[in-house]
């Protein structure tokens, strides 16, 4: 269950202590972007994309697959507005939606943009969500939702991810990684007319996740629309039901409401994320932990 994220050469840089609430708001924006839709010239794509990132003094990891786009980018904010751009101006990605926070430094420290089998891998074929899927929830009307009795609410991320914040009455299934999370449903015994209410960090692995759950006869299946990035932005903390920060897959570690940068860094030996005042206490106990990946 090694985690798929790119932290740089060593980890000394992730060693910061975050800015006050008060601080000016950084320079670098960072998008969060994916599309499912039919690209089966995917692998043409991978050259002039990687050009037009590297022109625009963009970083982070791009993913490209026959069933489509998925990724994260950060630099100067005019420079992801062109790579933006140019994505849409391919008709197939002219709808192609993102979410936008900011960084006080580059929380990337390479561009990737990588061919894959799967944009998010679940690893069972034949899910498609451009054929089906859950029923998109708002973060307005996501409240109301969750807190009904008869909600099986699940977290469909990983372990190291729900650890350090999740919804109030969430069930962690305490996966290592998304392939792992249809043996868990399958292991649950739900009855098919259970209503299920599932998210993720951005939205795309519900995607996939629902899609499943419908697959398997499962009729009233919800999903937080734009995930957790999408709620932290949009609910205020006075109604929010969101416990904890939000695991990102950069730098920054984590985010919080109005996705400031959070509390953590990443563990230098078990590459996990960890809270500042736990950190170097924490390196002492996972001596065991295998070293991470430069």
């Amino acid at each position: 269950g090694r985690m798929p994220r790119d932290t740089g050469p060593g980890h000394s840089d992730s060693r910061y202590v975050p800015t006050s609430e008060s601080a000016t708001m950084s320079e670098l924006l960072v998008a969060a972007l994916y599309k499912f839709v039919p690209l089966e010239d995917f692998g043409a794509l991978q050259a002039p994309l990687r050009r037009c990132c590297e022109e625009a003094g963009v970083l982070g990891t791009l993913l490209l697959a026959a069933e489509g786009i998925n990724g994260t980018i950060a630099g100067p904010e005019g420079g992801v507005r062109d790579v933006l751009a140019w994505l849409r101006s391919d008709p197939r990605l002219a709808d192609l939606t993102h979410k936008e926070s900011w960084s006080e430094d580059q929380p990337f420290g390479a561009l990737k943009v990588w061919r894959k089998k799967e944009i998010v891998s679940l690893r069972v074929p034949g899910v498609d969500p451009r054929e089906t899927v859950g029923t998109y929830v708002a973060p307005r009307d996501w409240n109301a939702l969750i807190t009904r009795p008869d909600v099986v609410l699940v977290d469909a991320r990983n372990d190291y991810e729900t650890e350090l914040g999740t919804f109030e009455g969430a069930i962690d299934p305490g996966t290592a990684s998304f392939g792992d999370l249809p043996a868990w449903f399958a292991s649950q015994d739900l009855p098919a007319d259970t209503p299920i209410a599932m998210f993720c960090t951005g939205g795309i692995r519900c995607e996939k996740a629902t899609s499943y759950l419908k697959s398997q006869g499962f009729d009233q299946v919800f999903h937080l629309d734009g995930g957790i990035l999408r709620y932290l932005e949009e609910v205020s903390r006075a109604d929010s039901l969101w416990e904890g920060e939000c695991f990102v897959f950069d730098r920054r570690v984590t985010v919080g409401h109005d996705l400031r940068r959070g509390t953590h860094v990443f563990c230098a030996v078990c590459g996990r994320g960890v809270s500042i005042a736990d950190a170097a206490t924490h390196d002492q106990l996972c001596r065991h932990c295998r070293p991470v990946d430069p």
